[in-house]
């Protein structure tokens, strides 16, 4: 008896809630039915990847071939490949890309120039608007070795023309940079608001105590967004093996395979192209489950290290 007191109490609780907000739950049913039918429900699918997929058949009726896809991507010497060109691509993207936003937000709030604060904001803020297929065009238009603008610069100056596009050695110097200067104003607005919430009376203290401008931000601004840039670099290296498909496609050619081809893009040759659905499942659900570990691990090490993570 004394035990069913609290459940019972819980359900008049959740009762009276429900009739209290029952609009606010009206409105949560639309994006969370969203959520589970485009989200949830797909995910069922990838029983694909330990089947040999007939079309025909569909995915139950398939037959069940349990480990024999992943098998065959362990023993293909490709997929080793693809493994170190994503892995050296996203790490190089995560290491160069992450401090980079931090910086210019710190420099922004240093700014105090209201103009001209807002002029660079909205210069740096701008790309972020442009497509990925423009701003490989605009790449490709830059870097080409006939008719690019660098080669009609180098050539000016009597220096051989190089083509950066087609060297592999380039390709990911030419993927991360571009994406850089796509994304780094805006990723820096997320640092801006976390600075904007600083304690007034801290920077107040510091002037007092003599600090300059370093020591201010050494000690003021960056323990302050330290919890936001944690988060980030928690995500982003939980993603390593996640990098996105459209921009090492376009950027792709074969001269430089050797180093563009990565997992998501041999996913869509071999599932799309190839029509081979069961391993191109496998090779996606295979790197999902090394995303997941890296995340679970990265946010542990977050949270012993600083105290902030993704999750508790």
């Amino acid at each position: 008896m004394a035990g069913g007191v609290p459940r019972v109490s819980m359900r008049r609780r959740a009762r009276r809630s429900l009739t209290r907000h029952w609009t606010l739950y009206l409105l949560m049913l639309v994006p969370l039915v969203h959520l589970a039918v485009f989200k949830y429900v797909p995910m069922t699918n990838a029983v694909i990847a330990f089947k040999d997929y007939n079309v025909v058949k569909g995915v139950w009726g398939s037959q069940w071939v349990g480990l024999q896809n992943f098998q065959a991507i362990f023993d293909n010497p490709v997929f080793w490949q693809l493994v170190k060109n994503t892995f050296l691509l996203s790490f190089y993207a995560v290491l160069a890309g992450f401090p980079i936003p931090i910086i210019l937000a710190l420099a922004l709030n240093e700014i105090r120039q209201g103009f001209f604060k807002r002029t660079v904001q909205m210069v740096t803020y701008a790309p972020y608007f442009i497509s990925t297929v423009v701003v490989v065009s605009m790449t490709i238009m830059i870097l080409s070795p006939k008719l690019g603008l660098l080669s009609h610069v180098t050539g000016f100056f009597g220096v051989d023309k190089v083509d950066l596009l087609g060297d592999p050695d380039y390709f990911r110097h030419i993927y991360v940079w571009s994406d850089i200067w796509q994304t780094a104003g805006y990723s820096a607005v997320i640092y801006l608001a976390a600075l904007s919430g600083v304690d007034q009376s801290l920077y107040e203290a510091a002037r007092v105590d003599g600090a300059s401008r370093l020591q201010k931000i050494w000690h003021v601004d960056l323990p302050s967004i330290m919890p936001t840039a944690v988060i980030i670099l928690v995500l982003a290296v939980g993603n390593i093996m996640a990098v996105g498909f459209e921009k090492a496609f376009l950027l792709q050619n074969p001269l430089n395979l050797s180093a563009s081809e990565i997992i998501a893009t041999y996913v869509y040759k071999t599932g799309l192209l190839n029509a081979d659905f069961s391993q191109a499942t496998a090779i996606g659900l295979l790197n999902s489950v090394v995303n997941l570990a890296l995340l679970v691990f990265v946010n542990f090490v977050a949270k012993r290290l600083t105290g902030s993570g993704v999750w508790s």
